[in-house]
């Protein structure tokens, strides 16, 4: 006869193991001896051997019962179902595994690849961080608001990043994120901005700079967000509208001012 400690050595579990499985009801509970403790036979390490390679094999412990039991036909059917389980939970586990590489890879995590694709190509460029971190957080409520738009969207920002004045505008507002909200030195950034929208519009049509086809609320809160990231960006853009354009994420062109400022 055997003790507790010695079933669970032969059996391959721990003691603890032992104590839950009686807990459970799985495996019978003998009585104590005179000395007070329990004693387990030879028939007891079988049948501990067998809950644990159920148990190991992912068998809930719920149903581990009903298969110490079942015949052998029900016995095969409960592992087919049992494998089902364990198959649909491993499809569900690699999902998970894909969110979280999506997590380590950073823009990954909310944006498809032809936008992580253009964050990168800024980067490349050597673009100010902050810059790709306004285009990131747009991009982000862009996806969100209109996936099926990304793709033409992304398309364009390629063709415009292969423009040299636009990649020069890029690094020229980096500097000017530097610079306090009333510094006269964003006067530069926006002529230059100004100009590039001028030319754009010109050559492609205002339809091809301003159409971001969004409504009005949520092209204000892309907005608040480039401004709150990059708050020269507000006073940016008021100059832009001396220059004949407002907006930011939708553009649109304004009567010229007098004067500029």
């Amino acid at each position: 006869m055997l003790t507790i400690g010695e079933l669970a050595s032969y059996a391959g579990v721990t003691v603890r193991a032992v104590r839950h499985y009686h807990a459970k009801g799985l495996l019978p509970e003998p009585g104590r001896d005179r000395s007070g403790y329990r004693r387990y036979d030879a028939g007891a390490v079988v049948e501990l051997i067998r809950i644990r390679t159920l148990a190991e094999a992912g068998v809930p412990l719920s149903r581990v019962r009903e298969l110490l039991q079942a015949g052998d036909e029900q016995f095969a059917a409960a592992l087919a179902e049992v494998d089902a389980r364990l198959r649909a939970e491993i499809r569900e586990r690699q999902r998970h595994r894909a969110r979280i590489a999506r997590l380590t890879a950073g823009d990954g995590l909310a944006l498809p690849p032809e936008v992580t694709a253009i964050l990168d190509r800024l980067r490349a460029l050597g673009i100010d961080d902050r810059i790709v971190r306004v285009e990131r957080d747009g991009w982000i409520l862009l996806a969100a608001h209109s996936p099926e738009r990304v793709p033409e969207w992304a398309a364009r920002k390629r063709e415009q990043l292969g423009d040299p004045p636009l990649v020069d505008f890029y690094r020229t507002l980096g500097e000017a994120l530097d610079r306090d909200a009333g510094d006269p030195g964003l006067v530069r950034p926006a002529d230059r901005l100004g100009a590039y929208i001028t030319r754009l519009a010109d050559e492609q049509g205002e339809e091809h700079v301003g159409d971001s086809d969004v409504e009005p609320p949520f092209a204000r809160l892309m907005d608040a967000l480039a401004f709150d990231t990059a708050p020269p960006a507000r006073r940016l853009i008021e100059l832009l509208r001396v220059r004949g354009w407002t907006g930011w994420t939708k553009l649109e062109r304004v009567p010229p001012s007098p004067g500029r400022e």
